[in-house]
């Protein structure tokens, strides 16, 4: 009975841990991302290159750990509530945004103490290919994010 239970618990446990999704992992197999197209001083607005990318649909569903970068949308000064989660520093801010699938919209219901900087956090929840439309971008993923950390391999 004590081995059945230690089992059950062992396997309990296994099933709560975030898989480890990276951002290679949410691009189809033979989809092509396009770099993203250098901005001009002249240009009011930055054109997304691929804004209906197709979603992996494997993940859907499922508690990710997913890292990058942080794109503020709302919030207060101390608690960001809405969060754009991309793969690499300035995306969508000093350049065009990346593929629809290589962004993240990210919800924290209570709010979430995070800042906007040039350090990638780890952002841990349950992802959607239900897709978000901003003014920003166009976004493949939504997540309803459960915890933040800083990021480390």
């Amino acid at each position: 009975m004590f081995m059945l239970l230690s089992a059950f618990i062992a396997t309990a446990t296994q099933a709560a841990e975030p898989i480890e999704v990276f951002w290679e992992d949410l691009e189809p197999p033979g989809f092509s991302a396009l770099p993203p197209e250098p901005v001009s001083d002249h240009q009011s607005t930055m054109a997304q290159a691929q804004p209906n990318a197709p979603v992996v649909k494997k993940y859907d569903g499922k508690l990710v750990k997913v890292p990058g970068f942080v794109v503020p949308l709302e919030g207060t000064d101390e608690l960001t509530t809405e969060f754009l989660l991309v793969p690499f520093f300035g995306a969508c801010v000093h350049v065009p945004p990346p593929a629809s699938n290589q962004i993240i919209h990210v919800t924290f219901e209570e709010g979430v103490a995070v800042e906007f900087s040039s350090s990638p956090i780890w952002v841990t929840g349950v992802i959607s290919t239900d897709g978000w439309q901003g003014d920003i971008a166009s976004v493949g993923y939504s997540m309803k994010g459960a915890e933040i950390a800083p990021y480390s391999l």
